[in-house]
C-alpha cells in the first residue's frame, strides 16, 4: 500500500492527461461571450439573483455611463458607516446589533437587543464531551478544516438536523453564529498544544460577553484584553459580516441551499470556499508580504525605496513572485473600499497602543503609493485602492491573533451573512441553481478497445 499522501509516477502521468484534455482555448470564452468568474471586464458580476440583505455601491450613472465613485456598503439599506457611528457613539459593541439587523431586517430597540444578546450568549455551549471527542482528536494544521469538520459533526448531535423549516434553520444558524468563535479558538488551542507543544488552554465561554470579548477571553491564556482591543475586533467582525451576496462563499451558500440540503452542509460548503486564498486567506498574504517588505526595504520612510519594492512585486521580482500587491484592488470597488476606510482610523489608534506606529506608517505609505505604481505598470479598467484585507491582517497581528485564526475570524463574521442568505433563499423557495456550461469539444466516434 502506498503512502496516503504520496504522488506516485502513474499519478503524474494521469495528471498530464488531465491537463492536456482539460485545457480550453482562451479565445473561445470571447467567442461565446462567457464572462469568466461571472464578471465583466469592469468587475461587475452577472446578475444571478435578488436580495434585500446588503448592497454594494461602487459606481454612479453620469450621462448614461457608469462612472466609479467612492465605495459604499449598505446593510438592509442602511449605510454601514452610519451603523458603526451609531453604536460607537453610544459606547456599545455592535456585533449582536448588526446580526439582528441582517437576520431580521430592522435595528433592535434596547430590550430586543438585550434579549437577542442573551439568546446568543445562551448558545455558547457545545454538546457534552464534544471538545474531548471531536476537537482534541486529530487536530488539523488548518483551522478552516477543523472548523468545517466540527460543524459537519454537529449534524450528528442535532435531532432535527434535516428540518429546513424557517424556525429550525434560524435556531441552527443562531447556534452556529455563537459556536463558530468557540470552535475556532478551541481548534487552534488543540493544534498549538499537540503540534507546537504549547500549554493547552480551554477556557469556559462566558455568556454575558460580546462576541468579540468572548473570542479574546477564550484565546488569551489569562483571558485579559483591553477595551480598544475588543472594540476593534468587534468592528472587524461587523465589516466582514456581509458583502452583497455575490461573493464566492455566500453565492456557494445560495447554490447549496437551493438543493434543499441541511444547514450544517451548507455552512461547511461556504467554509470550503472561504478557505481559498483568493477569498478568505487574502489578509494572510498581506501580512506575509509586509513581513518581506520590512526585511527588504531598509528605510520605511523612503517613498522611492517603497515604490521600488512595489514595482518589483508587480514585475514578479519580490516576495512570492506572483506579480501582485496583496490588499490592493477589489473585484467590485474602485476608488475606495468603505470597510478599509472605516477600519483605518482604528488601526492607527491600536498601533499607538501597541507601539507599532512605524509599521502603521508603512501601511499608510503603501496604501498611498501602490495605486500610482500599479497605474504605471499595468493597464487598469477601474480605480485601485486598499481593500479591507489590507488592514485586517495588521489588526489581527496587533491583537496577537495567530495567523492560523485569521480566516476563521473572517468566518465568525461572515457566518451571519451566510445565515441571512440561507434563510432568504429558503423563504423565497427558489429553483435549484443550475447555470449552463457550453460544450466545445467536437463530436468523435467511439473506438473499440482493440482499435485504440
Amino acid at each position: 500500500m502506498t503512502n496516503f499522501s504520496e504522488i506516485t509516477p502513474d499519478i503524474l502521468t494521469y495528471a498530464k492527461l488531465c491537463e492536456s484534455s482539460g485545457a480550453i482555448d482562451p479565445e473561445l470564452y470571447t467567442t461565446y461571450d462567457v464572462k469568466r468568474g461571472l464578471r465583466d471586464i469592469n468587475g461587475q458580476g452577472v446578475l444571478a439573483g435578488l436580495t434585500e440583505i446588503s448592497e454594494i455601491d461602487a459606481f454612479k450613472i453620469v450621462d448614461g455611463k457608469k462612472v466609479p465613485c467612492e465605495g459604499k456598503l449598505f446593510y438592509r439599506g442602511i449605510n454601514v458607516e452610519d451603523i458603526v457611528k451609531g453604536f460607537l457613539k453610544d459606547d456599545r459593541f455592535g456585533f449582536e446589533e448588526v446580526t439582528y439587523l441582517l437576520l431580521f431586517g430592522q435595528l433592535p430597540d434596547r430590550q430586543q437587543l438585550a434579549d437577542f444578546s442573551e439568546r446568543l450568549g445562551g448558545y455558547r455551549s457545545l454538546p457534552t464531551s464534544f471538545v474531548r471527542d471531536i476537537i482534541l482528536k486529530a487536530p488539523s494544521p488548518d483551522m478552516m478544516n477543523t472548523l468545517a469538520r466540527s460543524i459537519l459533526t454537529l449534524y450528528a448531535y442535532d435531532d432535527r438536523a434535516d428540518d429546513i423549516s424557517i424556525p429550525n434553520v434560524l435556531r441552527q444558524c443562531l447556534q452556529l453564529i455563537s459556536l463558530v468563535p468557540i470552535l475556532s479558538v478551541y481548534g487552534y488551542q488543540a493544534y498549538s498544544h499537540y503540534h507546537d507543544g504549547n500549554s493547552l488552554f480551554i477556557h469556559v465561554p462566558q455568556q454575558n460577553l460580546s462576541t468579540a470579548e468572548s473570542i479574546l477571553q477564550l484565546l488569551r491564556p489569562d483571558s485579559k484584553y483591553t477595551k480598544l482591543e475588543a472594540r476593534i475586533l468587534d468592528l472587524a467582525l461587523i465589516l466582514h459580516m456581509e458583502h452583497g451576496g455575490g461573493n464566492n462563499s455566500t453565492f456557494t451558500n445560495h447554490v447549496v441551499t437551493s438543493s434543499g440540503t441541511d444547514t450544517y452542509s451548507a455552512m461547511a460548503a461556504s467554509l470550503g470556499s472561504l478557505k481559498g486564498p483568493r477569498h478568505g486567506g487574502a489578509n494572510i498574504k498581506v501580512v506575509r508580504m509586509f513581513e518581506d517588505m520590512k526585511q527588504v526595504v531598509k528605510d520605511w520612510k523612503d517613498e522611492d525605496e517603497v515604490s521600488a519594492y512595489l514595482s518589483a512585486l508587480l514585475n514578479k521580482e519580490a516576495f512570492d513572485h506572483a506579480g501582485l500587491i496583496y490588499g490592493m484592488g477589489h473585484a467590485v470597488y474602485s476608488l475606495s473600499d468603505p470597510r478599509a476606510n472605516i477600519l483605518k482610523a482604528f488601526v492607527e489608534k491600536l498601533s499607538k497602543e501597541k507601539g507599532r506606529e512605524d509599521e502603521y506608517q508603512l501601511y499608510a505609505a503603501v496604501a498611498r503609493l501602490a495605486p500610482e505604481v500599479i497605474a504605471k505598470e499595468r493597464r487598469i479598467y477601474k480605480g485601485v485602492s486598499a481593500n479591507v484585507d489590507f488592514y485586517s491582517g495588521f489588526v489581527y497581528s496587533m491583537l496577537d491573533l495567530p495567523t492560523e485564526l485569521f480566516t476563521p475570524i473572517f468566518a465568525v463574521g461572515r457566518m451571519v451573512g451566510w445565515s441571512a442568505h440561507r434563510i432568504e433563499e429558503l423563504v423565497n423557495n427558489g429553483k435549484i441553481i443550475r447555470p449552463a456550461y457550453r460544450a466545445v469539444h467536437e463530436t468523435v466516434p467511439y473506438l473499440p478497445i482493440d482499435e485504440r
